[in-house]
């Protein structure tokens, strides 16, 4: 492996190609194919996603369905990529200083990913946009729907940004060097740009805003009328304590970092490997166990249950069951793409610009995957009891409003 050379003092061979601009604006862009593409496989699925979400259903076999509305607003962020990526390519030809001199495409790219969701325009799903900014702003501050009012998709929301932590520290790099005296955003990424500690406090903000939200529900729970229904609350705290454990592998990795003794560092470094091992295990747990509700974990009489699979549950609406082990398996897998570093043959391959970017896509995948599951979990939980394994059911929510999409 030739690693990520660098092309010259400023830039390395990745950036040169793919500039962490662009990066940011392509996983932006997968984010929403990737919903998409959830919301038409449980469609398929006859799972009423808009019902779970609170989001307005079509009350007219007319309108289209929301997976399509979403594809749509895809398609116009993926138009706007290839368009900038290629007049990026035709003005810098592979030069390097030309790399770092044109800044401006990509950043010009960029803020028109955040004018396609803020500007209204006419062939675009506007009341889409519209439910998707207002959820952002309350779940930005920690803040939580009640559950009548579309808690379930505040949830998923928070959740998936704790997956765009890291694209969220490399949005604030990339505006960092545009607007550093002399720099270019397209120079090969400075992590430390701004302080050693901004971009790790940037990268805790999901997880405390997670965080936030486990402790309003608790608070919820602890009050009346809740209380006799929902038991004392005990397994939000739990959920805040799992989202708290990201907060030690940010620290423990700054540290080592940004210290140049060596003895220190190697304190640093096991400090850090402590903290990542919990937080993987104890959020692989709480995905498989809390997340998707499966028996994995559970006593050996629940688990061998002759009622559900092994290890599953009583209910599964996809097929094959052998997906589901697939699935956990993978989860497992993805939540410890950190062991690299443990290799000798691949310890610095997550130091490299193109290690960083593969490691970002394949936690953005993980929970791409995990959706599919945590809707299903969740519509099984909000549907009728008492039915079997092979039973689906469909949602009879009508929103009074449709989307304009």
């Amino acid at each position: 492996m030739d690693g990520d050379p660098a092309v010259e003092s400023e830039l390395d061979a990745f950036s040169l190609v793919f500039p962490l601009p662009f990066r940011v604006g392509f996983i932006a862009t997968l984010a929403v194919w990737g919903w998409g593409l959830n919301l038409h496989y449980l469609y398929l699925a006859k799972v009423d996603v808009p019902s779970l979400i609170r989001y307005p259903g079509r009350s007219s076999p007319h309108h289209i369905p929301h997976h399509h509305s979403t594809y749509r607003l895809a398609t116009v962020l993926s138009g706007l990529f290839a368009v900038s990526m290629v007049l990026f390519w035709l003005c810098t030809w592979g030069a390097a200083s030309r790399v770092i001199d044109y800044d401006w495409i990509p950043m010009t790219y960029l803020a028109g990913i955040v004018a396609v969701f803020l500007v209204p325009l006419k062939n675009l799903p506007s009341g889409g946009r519209r439910r998707f900014l207002a959820t952002l702003k309350r779940v930005s501050i920690g803040g939580i729907a009640e559950a009548q009012d579309g808690k379930f998709g505040d949830i998923l929301l928070a959740d998936v940004l704790t997956s765009y932590a890291k694209v969220c520290g490399d949005v604030f790099v990339t505006l960092c060097m545009f607007f550093t005296a002399g720099g270019s955003s397209t120079k090969r990424p400075d992590r430390s740009c701004g302080g050693t500690v901004v971009v790790p406090l940037l990268m805790g903000v999901p997880s405390a805003i997670r965080f936030r939200q486990c402790i309003i529900e608790y608070l919820r729970v602890r009050r009346a009328p809740y209380k006799e229904s929902a038991g004392w609350g005990g397994q939000h705290l739990a959920n805040a304590l799992k989202y708290s454990t990201a907060f030690p592998v940010l620290l423990a990795s700054a540290l080592q970092r940004n210290t140049d003794d060596a003895a220190a560092r190697a304190a640093y470094n096991r400090a850090w490997l402590v903290a990542v091992l919990v937080n993987s295990l104890y959020s692989f747990y709480w995905d498989v166990a809390k997340d998707w509700d499966m028996t994995l974990f559970a006593s050996r009489r629940e688990r061998n249950s002759s009622h559900h699979p092994w290890g599953l549950r009583d209910r599964l609406i996809f097929r094959p069951v052998i997906m589901y082990y697939a699935v956990i398996v993978l989860d497992l897998m993805l939540r410890c793409t950190w062991s690299l570093k443990l290799s000798p043959h691949l310890d610095k391959f997550s130091d490299f610009e193109s290690g960083i970017f593969l490691i970002e896509f394949l936690e953005v995948f993980r929970r791409w995957v995990w959706i599919f599951f945590r809707v299903e979990t969740e519509w099984i939980r909000n549907s009728s009891t008492g039915l079997g394994i092979d039973d689906i059911l469909l949602g009879d929510y009508q929103g009074k409003d449709d989307d304009d999409e």
